[in-house]
């Protein structure tokens, strides 16, 4: 095969919105290797013809701006659409030469696994900025079996991938329910002001609407239902921590580094891990030691994403996040990471950015002084309160956390 580098497009016709042709960047590639749709840069200059990608055309990137090189040398094959996309460069083309028998598909798993990878980041140069060439990704040597074969094999991990995708927006959906609800209970007191009206709340069952009250207190200047109150969330959480300033040295095992990269938004995924040594583990815990049902977050570059350890996981913070570990008596961690990915409470954390020179946001510290509001009425109990989280906050969090947990009650009690 041969790689074709990409065309040098012209900076002043780069646009971030439609319309023009989709423009790739290294920024479309997942890491572990895939496209990514979400951040899309278009351009709206002269295209030259050769320059245009295909669908299905098979493509790498070789250069990658992270420390780890997160996404250096690993392919995506371009999706269908309607808009044009363009083969920009630093991006390559994989080209089956002729008289070659090789599938594209067999090549763009081949290009995924764990020994070429390897190679492209030992080869790579450069340090704040990683690099590779076609040059070195082609001296990757590896066993080409026959084009039935290889067929096969393309045929099997595509289905686990349509498989992977529709449990990706199955996720979404249920994420998207459990926001819905939680504003519908939490932030616009739904159930409440239905049962002002002399109403059965919407779609809850009568034990569920029992726990809310039917009015609102009329002292309270934020319009709270009555018995509940509002206050900062620094006085009902164990402690806040920041993690290490620092990146530890990659184990091929042991625990897990946590990274911005495993932060998803509300749950943690592990398709790229990076392990440490259990010899660095006591530095690398010095501060915190992660526990089930301690929420995670980042605060600085990528900002507002939360997720919940969960059980099992044995893990040490990495850079640029940091751990809130709720009072567990009084709060289940869900109610809180629902409160956190809330489109109310992100706007305000937005509000709270601290622009740094570099341009990137600094939010440390902005999380504890914000106010959510607390279930703090004495009668109820801890095992009331956990009742109060809609089922689809469990479910969400079973399906995030890829077949850790047996059952939810290992968890909830």
């Amino acid at each position: 095969m041969d790689i074709k580098h990409g065309f040098a497009f012209q900076g002043e016709f780069f646009r971030d919105d439609p319309p023009g042709d989709v423009l790739l960047t290294p920024g479309n590639f997942a890491i572990g290797g895939g496209f990514k749709g979400d951040k899309l840069k278009y351009y709206a200059g002269p295209v030259p013809e050769e320059y245009v990608l295909s669908v299905g055309d098979l493509i790498v990137t070789m250069t990658d701006l992270s420390k780890e090189g997160d996404t250096l040398g690993y392919p995506a094959i371009v999706p269908s659409g309607s808009d044009r996309v363009l083969h920009n460069q630093r991006i390559g083309k994989v080209v089956v030469l002729a008289g070659t028998r090789a599938e594209l598909r067999f090549l763009y798993y081949l290009l995924r696994t764990r020994e070429y990878r390897n190679e492209v980041l030992a080869s790579a140069t450069g340090t704040t900025v990683k690099h590779t060439s076609p040059s070195r990704i082609l001296a990757f040597r590896f066993a080409l079996p026959p084009i039935s074969t290889q067929e096969g094999i393309a045929d099997v991990l595509s289905a686990f991938d349509r498989k992977i995708e529709l449990n990706r927006r199955m996720n979404q959906t249920l994420e998207s329910t459990a926001r819905a609800i939680f504003r519908s209970w939490f932030v616009d007191f739904d159930p409440v002001i239905a049962k002002a009206e002399g109403r059965q709340p919407f779609g809850m069952s009568a034990d569920v609407a029992a726990l809310f009250p039917s009015e609102f207190d009329e002292s309270d200047p934020g319009g709270l239902p009555r018995g509940w109150t509002q206050a900062p969330l620094e006085k009902h959480v164990r402690a806040v921590y920041d993690g290490p300033h620092a990146t530890p040295p990659s184990a091929e095992s042991g625990p897990i580094f946590l990274g911005i990269r495993n932060m998803t938004g509300s749950k943690i995924d592990l398709a790229e891990v990076r392990h440490i040594s259990e010899e660095q583990w006591a530095r690398w815990t010095k501060r915190v030691t992660p526990e089930a049902g301690d929420i995670v977050f980042t605060y600085e570059a990528t900002v507002g994403a939360f997720a919940v350890i969960p059980p099992g996981m044995r893990c040490c913070l990495g850079r640029r996040l940091a751990l809130i570990r709720p009072s567990r008596e009084r709060y289940h961690p869900h109610f809180l990471l629902s409160t956190f990915v809330s489109p109310p409470f992100q706007e305000l954390l937005a509000s709270r950015f601290k622009p740094r020179l570099d341009g990137a946001a600094d939010t440390t510290g902005c999380y504890t002084r914000q106010p959510v509001l607390a279930l703090l009425k004495s009668s109820f109990t801890l095992r009331r309160e956990r009742r109060l989280i809609p089922r689809w906050f469990y479910l969400r969090f079973i399906l995030g956390s890829r077949g850790r947990w047996q059952s939810a009650n290992e968890f909830l009690y």
